[in-house]
């Protein structure tokens, strides 16, 4: 049994109980019973229907949350999909800048090196 109903059953039980206690140890007429018991009958009655439709409005709203919910998370990812690759395409020509300044380091050091050698070798 689901929670909810559970906790339904619990209300309907307590208050049956304590409406027929309430009746028993009461003295009235049968006819003031009967007019208790069938006005109480009706603010049940009343009062479950509430809870019934309280119960079909939450979940509605809990549907529509999640349903929202799952909306943002799309939308959100395909952002951050579409940056990433915003991201990628503006540091694209930055990657080979420093690859070539990287390479003419490296002739840079092999013509130093080469240099110092034939010094040496002068000397």
């Amino acid at each position: 049994m689901s929670k909810g109903k559970s906790i339904l059953l619990g209300i309907l039980v307590g208050t049956t109980a304590s409406a027929v206690a309430t009746l028993l140890t009461t003295p009235s007429s049968g006819r003031d019973v009967r007019v208790r018991i069938k006005d109480q009958s009706f603010e049940w009655k009343d009062a479950i229907d509430e809870m019934i439709q309280d119960g079909l409005n939450l979940k509605e709203q809990i549907a529509k949350t999640s349903k929202e919910g799952a909306a943002l998370i799309n939308d959100l990812t395909q952002e951050m999909k579409t940056s990433i690759e915003e991201w990628k395409i503006a540091v694209e020509p930055n990657q080979e800048n420093i690859h070539d300044y990287l390479e003419q380091i490296e002739t840079s050091i092999k013509d130093l090196e080469t240099k110092l050698t034939e010094q040496d070798n002068k000397q």
